[in-house]
Order: structure tokens, then C-alpha cells, then sequence
């Protein structure tokens, strides 16, 4: 691992990225496209290739499609003129697999694939999966735990000296010391553990186009310090670029005794920040009370510190480690310097080295992504797999992806930590081109386009209205605690998009499977009636995830106000087109700050609406989550953190997160004595009984035949259709 000396590094410094496709290419373009990235020495001898320029590892099953982040990586790189050769699944008990394309010219990179290799093995509960949808077979196992540690550690064996680039979800989310579910720690940043040169986080194009030409040009690996969207190791901090040091509650003076204002806690917990910054103001249903720090919205112009040469000091890996207070305000800190347009760069002490953390990327324009989908990719698995299965390609392999990232925000959820929260959508005719690609490549379209999406169903082509706005703000989410009135909201160009997409030769239908934004989708009701009139297939995932304000504050979601806004437009729009078709709500059980008293009154809504969910969701604490700094620390990092700051609940240790899920499915008898036992606790036997109104039988069912089959009692419904809940959000 570099040792450097310091960071050499300065915000002004940052290399002004170009194009992404404006690279003069590498002199290995000669050789032309492959058909697949080699994956073997015998398919490299096919190319006419003596060796590999960069040899990618992942964790995944190789299909050369958009979906699957290796693909895009190897592609990308492709077109820039580079040799690129793919180790997929690789045996990671001895280093063979990791020589057989020979020795790399350039680097190793490394992914533990699309999926944390953690959560895709693991489930809540921390139970094994048997199964793994990026494996020919579906068969669970063939992954390490913790992938890019172990990936990287094989790497390093089979040709000392070679550098090593880590990236994917598992890396960006572990890129400082963060808390570790499965272990119940606090862990440092993947980077040392895997002993990599240079870890590169978020969707990574922009960071590895550049790093593989510097490397080809000869720049040293150790040299590379000025790319955005990449973190390594130092062994001192500079002395020549101003610090705000971060690492306790009240910030120092750095090194010329200037305190970067835009870094601190500018307002109490009880100041209005909309009514101070008029032009953060939110159009809210009312139903949401919770506030925030003026520093996470939009700050006047006069209180901004643009300084080029400043960093933030974290507090250490140590301190987080023992002080869970302090674990929460790294993270309060960690997500309001996010936005790549004046996120500073961040250091935090791993004993005597540092992880120095450059800006995240700027995002790619609508003309680079839709190249990066353009690229030459054949859309199946690698022909190695012959007729297996890979289930996470049956199930994209006739959608779209139109759009990346995420601007709501949700705590329990990582697309902005990973994706960013400024959304970089496709133009319309690369769209186009793709479903056209999908007609006429993809084998078994039957005409049916299962999905046109992304990380949401409807935020294609929103934003900030202003650019001057959007350059400053911190807010962490654009729609809570209601919409920014400087969000576009309009909806019409993907009606548009839909039409045309109808439109398109060879395609019968276009069913929308994202997950979908309702408090968005009701600010354009044109929008709804074209969703529900030509493209639900019967049924229509939501995610209100909760239905009390307790919970719902916590996750930064939307009110029922809006959800049943939503639900009346959904039954009037679907009776106007003489449709039946229901609504599927998904809801998350145990998230920090919800009680058992939300857990019961979500219950009764569920029986009340008629709805029995066959497979439920506990909160999974992934790392470097909101909502995970809530869940380890006990503390709500939303606002401003002390040690008396406000405290948050959470369903901790199995029973009790088996008690909160037990709630979502007050229908099963194997949940029945268990619901008993607590609604009696809580001073609800009116709640146990067989009439409509109860929420559970007064007695275990009698049983019939062999021992513990069990005769079920019908859900009484009170207007609703059962709907069946088959599938987890997406």
C-alpha cells in the first residue's frame, strides 16, 4: 500500500475532467472490439493478445450487459483503447485463478460485483442464503465474504507489485471506518484491509478512464492524488492546505486559524431553516415536523467559503470505534460532503495513517452516459455458462435502465452515498436505441418490455431548477420534509418517453417495475393516468415503508397523506381505463425510531386495508447507511449531535427484531404466540379475539392430522382485495 508522504493535494488542484470519451485512445485499440472481454488465455490468443492491459476481478457471473457494473468498467475501458480481460467468480482458496490471464500492465481492479458481498450472502436476520441471483445456477456460495479484501489479498500474491484498484458498492460503502452489522463493529476503511493502492468510489468511470491513462503514460500509481472520486492512504496530512478539524463537536481552527463557515452547525435544532433560507422553502402536506440544521440546505452566497485549499479532519477510526455519539456525528458530517460541486475533501486517522477522501465525481452529461450505454455490449451471459440460468440477467434483460441516482434521500438507503443524489439521465433517443437493441438481440422477447427505470421509476430528467442552487446546497434530500420548490417536478417528458417507447416497432407492451415515487408522481396527475392506464400489469409497487410519523421521520419518507393522495388517483385513473388493479405497499419492519405501538398500528392498517404480506423486510443495516449510524450509535445524526442530543430506539437483538417483523405478518399462526405475549404487555387484550375487529385468534387453532399443521383463519378484509405481496423492493 502507498505510503505517501502526504496528500499533495489540493481542492484547486483536482484534475479538470474532461470527456469521457475525448481520451486519445490507447495504442492497444488496433486490436479492435471483442466479442466478449476474454475471460480465458485461450480466448486472449483468439484476440491475437500477449497480454492484458488490465485484468478486472468481480465477484459476479460475467453477462456483458449495461446492468452489471464489470461489464460497463471493461467496456468503458474498451473504448478507450485498452486491453481489458475479466476474472469472474474466481476460486479464492489459492492464487491460480487470479494468474491465468498472466500478469496485467497496469492494474488489478476489484469488485465484489453488484451486490455487497455481505448483504448478497447474509439475510437480515444474519441467516446464510443458499441461493445468489449473480451465479449461473443461482448457487449461493461462490463469493467470499467480504470479496474485495479477499480478491484484493489473491491479487497481491499472484504478481507482487502490480497495482490494485478497488472499487464497486462493497468498496464506496466501506471507504471510511464505518459499522459493520455482521461483526457488530465498528470496522477501518476497507482500503487497509485490502492493502489496495487507490480505492475509487461511486459509478467510477469518470476516476478509472483517467487513472488508466495516467498509469499508460507512466505516472506512478503513488502519483495519482488529484482524482476526484478516489480515496488512499497518507502518512501525514499536508501542512500547506487549511484544515477544519472535525473530530470533536466543536471545530478547530485550522492551520491559518480560518474556520471554513460552511462546514459548521450554523443554527440550534429548533431553528427553521425554510423560513431563514427562502429559497430552500418546501411544499410539505403538513404531516411531517421534522426541521434541520441550516447547514443541510441551501446556503446564502455570503456564507460560503469557496476556499480552494481547505480539507475537514473526521474523527479518527479509533474514536468512532469506542464513542458511538462520535460515530454519529462522523456520519452527519460524511453525508452533508456529498455534493461534488462543494463537497470537501475528508481525512480521518487510521492510527498513524490517514484515509484521504478527494471530492466525489462530477457526474456524467447526458451525451457521456448515453455513450457508456451505446458501447458494443451482447447483451447475454458469457458463453461459458452454456444454458444456466443467472437470474439477476432473466430479470433485466428485457428492461431499461434510463437514469442514475437518487435525490430522496431515504436513510436506510445507500444509492446517494453510492450513485450521488443529482440524477444523469439518458436522452431519449439512446432509450430508444436500446429497446430497439432488445428487439432485435436479446433471445425470447416476446415484445413485452419488462421495465423502463432505474434506482426510481419517475425522476428522469429532474433536478435542481437552478444551477447556482444545486452548486451550493447540502440538503440530503430534495423531497423531505416535503419538495424543494426548486425541484422540477414535471413529469410530462416521460409520458412522452412512455408514448414513444409504446411506439417503438416489435414492442406490444412497456410495464414499469421500478419502484415509484408517489410524492412525486401525484405533482403531475397526467403522469399517473398514463402509468396506470398503459403500463401496470395488474399490480404497482410503492414503498411508503411505514406508517407512522415516529419511524417515517427517521427514514426521511413522505406522510400517508401522500400515499393515499396517490391510492385515490391510482383506483380513479384504473377505473377510468376499466382495469382492476391494486396497489402493492412494502413496508419495512424494526428501522431505528419506530416502537412497538407503530409496529402495532401498522398492523391494524394492514388488516384494515386487507393485506397479507407473504415475504416482509427487517431493517438491514448496511454500511455507511444514515439510518445504520441511528442503529449502532443510538442517535439521530439528521440533526445536529451531542451526547445529549436526541436519543433514537431500535429493535435490537433477534427476539425483538423477530417480535417487529412478527407484526407485518400478524396473519401467520407462527407468529401468534409470540404476538399474544407482547399484546398483552402492552395493555391490548381488546386487540386478541376471533371477531373482525381483532388483530390475532384468542387461542392457538386446533390441529388436525399430522402433528403441528395447524387449521389458518381467513383474514377478515374491509373493502380492499387480498393482494399477494410475492416480491421484495426492487
Amino acid at each position: 500500500m502507498s505510503k505517501s508522504s502526504s496528500a499533495r493535494v489540493t481542492q484547486a488542484s483536482f484534475s479538470q475532467h474532461k470527456h469521457l470519451f475525448e481520451y486519445r485512445p490507447y495504442w492497444a485499440e488496433c486490436f479492435g472490439i471483442a466479442p466478449f472481454l476474454p475471460t480465458t488465455r485461450k480466448e486472449m490468443d483468439q484476440l491475437g493478445w500477449d497480454s492484458c492491459d488490465i485484468v478486472l476481478v468481480t465477484g459476479d457471473a460475467y453477462v456483458d450487459h449495461p446492468s452489471f457494473g464489470m461489464a460497463v468498467v471493461g467496456r468503458v475501458l474498451e473504448a478507450q483503447g485498452f486491453r481489458v480481460g475479466i476474472i469472474a467468480q474466481p476460486d479464492w482458496t489459492s492464487v491460480e485463478d487470479f494468474q491465468k490471464l498472466g500478469q496485467p500492465n497496469l492494474y488489478y481492479g476489484v469488485a465484489a460485483g453488484n451486490m455487497d458481498s455481505m448483504i448478497n450472502r447474509y439475510t437480515a436476520d444474519r441467516k446464510i442464503r443458499h441461493d445468489d441471483a449473480y451465479t449461473a445456477g443461482n448457487i449461493g456460495g461462490k463469493r467470499p465474504d467480504r470479496a474485495v479484501i479477499v480478491y484484493s489479498q489473491r491479487c497481491r500474491e499472484a504478481f507482487p507489485g502490480v497495482p490494485i484498484v478497488i472499487g464497486s458498492i462493497e468498496a464506496s460503502l466501506r471507504r471510511i471506518a464505518h459499522f459493520d452489522y455482521w461483526s457488530e463493529k465498528v470496522r477501518r476503511s476497507v482500503i487497509f484491509d485490502a492493502k489496495a493502492d487507490i480505492l475509487l468510489y461511486g459509478n467510477a468511470e469518470r476516476a478509472i478512464v483517467e487513472l488508466s491513462h495516467r498509469l499508460a503514460d507512466g505516472e506512478s500509481i503513488t502519483d495519482l492524488r488529484d482524482i476526484r472520486g478516489t480515496a488512499y492512504v497518507v502518512s501525514e496530512l499536508p501542512n500547506d492546505i487549511e484544515m477544519v478539524d472535525e473530530s470533536s463537536f466543536e471545530p478547530k481552527a485550522g492551520t491559518n486559524g480560518k474556520i471554513n463557515v460552511v462546514s459548521l452547525d450554523t443554527t440550534t435544532a429548533e431553528a427553521n431553516p425554510y423560513e431563514q433560507v427562502p429559497d430552500a422553502v418546501a411544499e410539505g402536506d403538513g404531516s411531517e415536523k421534522t426541521i434541520y440544521d441550516l447547514e443541510q440546505v441551501h446556503v446564502p452566497d455570503e456564507t460560503r467559503d469557496n476556499s480552494s485549499a481547505s480539507f475537514i479532519k473526521l474523527p479518527s477510526y479509533e474514536t468512532v470505534k469506542n464513542d458511538k455519539v462520535m460515530y454519529a456525528h462522523t456520519s452527519r458530517i460524511f453525508h452533508r460532503e456529498t455534493n461534488p460541486y462543494n463537497a470537501k475533501p475528508l481525512a480521518q486517522a487510521h492510527g498513524d495513517r490517514y484515509i484521504w477522501l478527494n471530492p466525489p465525481p462530477i457526474p456524467l452529461a447526458t451525451d457521456e452516459i448515453d455513450s457508456v450505454f451505446g458501447l458494443p455490449y451482447q447483451r447475454v451471459p458469457h458463453p461459458s455458462y452454456g444454458d444456466e440460468k443467472i437470474p439477476a440477467y432473466e430479470m433485466i434483460r428485457f428492461s431499461v435502465n434510463i437514469m442514475r441516482g437518487c435525490f430522496g434521500g431515504c436513510t436506510f438507503c445507500s444509492i446517494t452515498e453510492h450513485e450521488g443524489r443529482i440524477i444523469q439521465s439518458r436522452s431519449k433517443e439512446s432509450i430508444l436505441a436500446e429497446l430497439e437493441n432488445i428487439r432485435d438481440k436479446t433471445p425470447g422477447f416476446t415484445g413485452v418490455i419488462s421495465d423502463l427505470g432505474g434506482p426510481t421509476a419517475n425522476m428522469w430528467r429532474l433536478g435542481c431548477k437552478s444551477a447556482e442552487i444545486e452548486a451550493s446546497c447540502k440538503r440530503p434530500s430534495c423531497v423531505y420534509p416535503g419538495i424543494c420548490k426548486n425541484l422540477n417536478t414535471d413529469q410530462t417528458p416521460l409520458i412522452d418517453l412512455y408514448r414513444e417507447a409504446r411506439a417503438t416497432d416489435g414492442v406490444k407492451k412497456v410495464l414499469i417495475a421500478s419502484g415509484l415515487r408517489y410524492d412525486l408522481a401525484v405533482k403531475t396527475p397526467e403522469y399517473v393516468k398514463e402509468l396506470v392506464t398503459e403500463h401496470v400489469g395488474g399490480y404497482l409497487k410503492i414503498a411508503p415503508e411505514h406508517t407512522e410519523t415516529g419511524p417515517l421521520s427517521k427514514m426521511m419518507k413522505p406522510g400517508m397523506g401522500t400515499y393515499d393522495e396517490f391510492k385515490e388517483m391510482f383506483e380513479r385513473f384504473s377505473k377510468e381505463a376499466g382495469k382492476k388493479q391494486y396497489l402493492i405497499p412494502y413496508f419495512i419492519a424494526g428501522h431505528p425510531g419506530t416502537s412497538l405501538e407503530d409496529m402495532l398500528n401498522l398492523a391494524l392498517w394492514l388488516k384494515r386495508n386487507g393485506f397479507k404480506a407473504d415475504q416482509v423486510q427487517n431493517f438491514y443495516p448496511s454500511p455507511m447507511a444514515t439510518a445504520t449510524a441511528m442503529y449502532h450509535s443510538g442517535k439521530n445524526p439528521l440533526r445536529r449531535v451531542r451526547s445529549d442530543s436526541e436519543d433514537v430506539t431500535t429493535a435490537m437483538g433477534g427476539r425483538q427484531r423477530r417480535l417487529y417483523k412478527a407484526f407485518l405478518r400478524y396473519h401467520d399462526p407462527d407468529n401468534w404466540p409470540m404476538l399474544r405475549e407482547a399484546l398483552k404487555k402492552m395493555g391490548r387484550k381488546d386487540l386478541i379475539g376471533n371477531g373482525k375487529m381483532h388483530l390475532i385468534p384468542l387461542t392457538r387453532a386446533r390441529t388436525f392430522g399430522k402433528p403441528g399443521k395447524m387449521q389458518t383463519f381467513k383474514t377478515q378484509h374491509t373493502g380492499l382485495p387480498k393482494n399477494p405481496v410475492r416480491k421484495g423492493r426492487k
